[in-house]
């Protein structure tokens, strides 16, 4: 009980520095500040006519300065209470770190808010503080290890593990027109086409504000329409590529190539044709989101498919650039040219993929070793799978306030990403104390909900719907 009453505290610790993150990098904070140029309090009573709660900008400027005194006395407990409890040497240490910059956050912070600073010491605030938030996090995944690693793990329980798959590869399943029809949808992989044409809108959403956007309903009709395309073939020239590891994987052994629903031939011409039809939809919108979108399908099934995935256990993490790139081009279709809030959102994408597709890989463990793919759970252990699913959800959290800095997003954004940042976090860590494939699914749902709605408030921030 006192092991899990140190890691709440420590979730605490972590999320309340993320707040401060986030808050500091959102612009109603900024346009905030200039409403009390004092610190820490601001001048004049707090209460009644004119007093500072009853002034939205003051509020919201005491608020963060409260969150940030109730951080830093988490942040004095987790350090205090680990070296109380003795835990292990590394642990101790990055609690220690992130207690020592506080007070460099502290007084950043002050200075920014009492005078008139150059930009390099607001950011220095803010790296200070990505500092201590990044501490914490490596000093939780260390302690979690510390406790979990000898344990047995059950990641790989109940439906993920592989069984002998030849006798329902072999038999067609297609019984008529509509069967047929459902056949040729899975090879698109429909379920990933929601969040990628999501991943897409809000490129094209932070693209709206720029100087040079054109954002017309033709241009978000064509982009979203290529989108779904070039998906649908990278999906295709996935399944036809992988057809004979699918055989040996008890989760995909019934997909329509394994089990000889589809021909290849005609699975390949219809991978082809949805290409050329993604590229003329793109077309439409200018040559860059084309290219772009021709790059997209051939780094997803060429470079990851083919050499990636099957040849190194770093598959997951750069194969996130293909996951990234529909920022890019969302971003393009409407200014032709890639700036640096599309970047930011690429990157957001890019760290949250593996951080996302480990709990999968936990999960099927025993179905990608008969694959024959090199993923983490496989190669490295389920133990340092965990661990590293924890390091990418917080390198994804300091992306999403990086993207917030960039982007101008508000409170929409910040409040959506601390919340549902702190559900992942938490789904992250009971993997950790369950280590059982529900418990892998469960953070893996937990991801999928995080950027989702992360994805919408962005739209909905810089559309300022």
């Amino acid at each position: 009980m006192r092991e899990r009453n140190f890691t709440r505290s420590l979730i605490a610790a972590i999320v309340a520095v993320y707040a401060l993150l986030v808050a500091g990098a959102t612009v109603a904070l900024g346009e905030a500040a200039a409403a009390c140029p004092s610190w820490p309090l601001c001048s004049g009573p707090l209460f009644g006519v004119g007093g500072a709660l009853s002034n939205l900008d003051l509020a919201v400027v005491l608020g963060h300065r409260a969150l940030a005194a109730l951080a830093a006395v988490l942040v004095a407990v987790v350090a205090v209470v680990a070296h109380r409890r003795g835990e292990p040497l590394r642990v101790r240490a990055a609690l220690w770190a992130a207690l020592l910059l506080y007070p460099l956050q502290v007084g950043l912070g002050a200075v920014s808010a009492t005078a008139a600073t150059p930009p390099a010491v607001s950011a220095l605030h803010l790296a200070a503080g990505t500092g201590i938030f990044g501490s914490l996090v490596v000093g939780l995944a260390w302690s979690l290890e510390a406790r979990t690693a000898s344990l047995p793990s059950n990641e790989s329980e109940g439906r993920g593990k592989s069984e002998p798959a030849e006798g329902k590869a072999d038999e067609p399943v297609i019984d008529g027109p509509l069967s047929l029809a459902k056949a040729y949808l899975t090879l698109t992989k429909p379920r990933l086409m929601w969040l990628l044409c999501l991943v897409a809108s809000a490129g094209m959403a932070l693209a709206a504000g720029s100087a040079s956007a054109n954002l017309t309903a033709g241009t978000a009709v064509f982009t979203l329409l290529g989108g779904v395309l070039s998906i649908g073939a990278s999906g295709t020239f996935n399944h036809v590529l992988e057809r004979e590891k699918d055989k040996r994987m008890a989760r995909t052994a019934d997909r329509p190539l394994p089990n000889h629903a589809i021909p290849k031939r005609n699975a390949l011409a219809f991978g082809v044709a949805l290409a050329a039809a993604s590229l003329l939809a793109f077309w439409q919108v200018n040559a860059l989101a084309a290219a772009l979108g021709l790059a997209a399908i051939l780094f997803y099934s060429v470079v990851y498919t083919l050499l990636l995935k099957p040849n190194t256990v770093q598959n997951t993490v750069i194969g996130g650039v293909a996951g990234a790139l529909p920022a890019l081009i969302g971003w393009a279709a409407v200014t032709n040219a890639i700036g640096v809030p599309g970047l930011a959102l690429a990157g957001v994408i890019f760290l949250w993929t593996p951080a996302h597709f480990y709990n999968l890989a936990l999960a099927y463990k025993d179905d990608y070793a008969a694959g024959g793919f090199p993923m983490l759970p496989v190669v490295r252990g389920e133990a340092v799978t965990r661990k590293h699913i924890l390091y990418y959800l917080g390198a994804t959290l300091v992306g999403a306030t990086a993207l917030a800095a960039v982007a101008d997003l508000g409170v929409v954004y910040g409040v959506t990403s601390v919340a549902l940042g702190a559900v992942f976090l938490a789904a992250a860590v009971r993997l950790h104390r369950e280590r059982t494939r529900t418990a892998a699914m469960r953070s893996f749902h937990a991801s999928n909900a995080f950027l989702g709605f992360l994805l919408v408030a962005v739209v909905v921030d810089a559309m300022a719907i």
